[in-house]
């Protein structure tokens, strides 16, 4: 593994560009640590799975396969612009405090990002989905306070799942907390996301451009607010109070979205508001579009 390096020797441009945000606020990810850089299956291998805080520096293009552990309280952070993941993809099991950003994930042969089991303080922010065989972003089995931000989902099938099962509730009642903000599902296919029993969740500010099959989808008599959205070319923006495939309603509460060449977005009940929680700045809708095409994804933190 590379030498060690000072944290406050960081290059400028990885110079975090906010904290997190949402349900993930106070997430730190391995500030405290030393800081590595790692450019081979067997240094990003041995970082992740390294006990107590940690800031790895991800540099050009590492393989793995199927989905590889993260401890606690660790920052996974791209280098530039071009840093990849390919072939697999990060695991969060009982783990907490953990950052993702500016990384590119490429065919993952499972999901990208699984966060389960209780993992709680996830922030998963400014990267780049492509091809995972399964889903992009899973966040099942209890886990929670997860903001998923800024985030491009080009092309991707299952985008992100909240809540594995129909027959979780035990597990994921009073859980399943996450923030879902100025993400750019484009040409996305359906799970933008797809809820179970998680209340709130908070899926504001993002750009969701010729989505095949469906947006957003509360089922289980999950809560979600769906509010200062763009949806373009989307024949279904939104299910909820009919639910969806074998899943039973939900709860959905849509407000200050906007709708273009789109279908209606199905609505109703009541849902615990994100602002109970924690703050936030809503943009308008209709600057949507252009500030999450100019900011998403990863090389632009």
């Amino acid at each position: 593994m590379h030498g060690l390096l000072a944290i406050l020797l960081l290059p400028v441009a990885l110079a975090p560009a906010s904290a997190a945000d949402g349900f993930a606020t106070g997430t730190t990810g391995g500030v405290g640590g030393a800081t590595v850089t790692v450019d081979t299956t067997d240094e990003l291998l041995e970082a992740i799975d390294t006990v107590g805080p940690l800031i790895i520096q991800v540099s050009g293009t590492i393989a793995i396969t199927s989905k590889q552990g993260v401890r606690p309280n660790k920052t996974i952070v791209g280098l530039g612009t071009n840093a990849t993941i390919t072939g697999g993809g990060f695991d969060m099991y009982r783990s907490y405090n953990v950052i993702i950003r500016n990384l590119t994930f490429v065919d993952a042969e499972d999901d990208a990002i699984n966060v389960g089991q209780q993992s709680h303080h996830v922030w998963i922010d400014h990267n780049t989905f492509v091809r995972p065989v399964d889903g992009s972003i899973d966040i099942v089995r209890g886990a929670e306070y997860v903001t998923v931000s800024w985030n491009h989902f080009a092309g991707t099938d299952k985008s992100m799942l909240i809540g594995h099962s129909d027959g979780a509730s035990g597990t994921d009642v009073g859980h399943l907390k996450v923030t879902i903000h100025h993400n750019w599902f484009d040409g996305s296919r359906q799970r933008h996301p797809r809820v179970r029993f998680g209340e709130p969740v908070h899926v504001y500010n993002n750009y969701f451009n010729g989505n095949e099959l469906y947006g957003v989808a509360s089922t289980m008599n999950a809560g979600v607010v769906v509010e200062g959205n763009y949806f373009s070319a989307v024949p279904y923006p939104c299910h909820s109070t009919g639910g969806y495939a074998d899943s039973g309603p939900g709860r959905l509460v849509q407000r200050a979205n906007v709708f273009t060449a789109s279908g209606t977005c199905q609505a109703g009940g009541t849902v615990v508001e994100p602002s109970t929680y924690y703050s936030y700045t809503l943009d308008p809708a209709t600057a949507v579009p252009s500030l999450v095409q100019a900011g998403a994804g990863a090389g632009r933190i």
